[in-house]
């Protein structure tokens, strides 16, 4: 056998390992593309069903606050701090419990006021604000209720698709980087041998 054809036949492992290694990762590229196209696309929908939510405790609390704001109205000339200071100075205990959880019902109703608005704006806004500031409970409550719907809208497909392009390009950076440290290790037990 010429030296040529010895040659030829010890490189072929190492070649059929690369072809191996490319078709998994044309594999794996293809499936990620499609699942993050799809993950993409459903996220609007779980933001929207976030925001009906939302919108719900918002409701309740409005409504639970709305006798205290009747007493707000009838002897505080509607200002409902003053109600929580006179609760809050009053020598009864009782008074002083409600004056603590009239505050505590208005900061509630204050922060879900700030939620809903931060999200009436674009669906990247929305999906960012939720990345950073999303109720951790209301998150979960969301998640067991959620119902799979895909955005058909231009926003929606657009964010679908920059969020596949973004799990896309993050697989082929850490792709390229395990490819780095794998021929990197080969180099180095290679440099061993000799």
């Amino acid at each position: 056998m010429p030296a040529s054809q010895a040659r030829s036949l010890q490189m072929r492992p190492g070649r059929r390992y690369k072809e191996a290694m490319g078709l998994l990762r044309g594999l794996i590229d293809r499936l990620l593309l499609v699942a993050a196209f799809i993950a993409g696309g459903l996220i609007p929908g779980f933001v929207a069903q976030y925001r009906q939510r939302l919108g719900g405790r918002l409701d309740q609390a409005e409504l639970d606050l709305a006798p205290w704001q009747k007493l707000a109205d009838q002897f505080h000339h509607g200002d409902l701090q003053q109600l929580i200071q006179h609760n809050l100075a009053s020598a009864d205990a009782t008074f002083r419990a409600e004056g603590h959880v009239i505050e505590q019902l208005l900061a509630t109703v204050h922060a879900l006021q700030a939620a809903v608005e931060a999200l009436h704006t674009n669906l990247f806004a929305q999906a960012a604000y939720l990345a950073v500031h999303a109720d951790p409970g209301l998150l979960r409550a969301t998640w067991q209720d959620f119902v799979p719907t895909f955005a058909l809208s231009g926003e929606g497909l657009a964010f679908a698709a920059l969020f596949a392009l973004t799990a896309w390009l993050i697989f082929q950076g850490l792709w390229a980087a395990g490819a780095g440290l794998a021929r990197g290790g080969a180099r180095l037990r290679y440099a061993k041998r000799r």
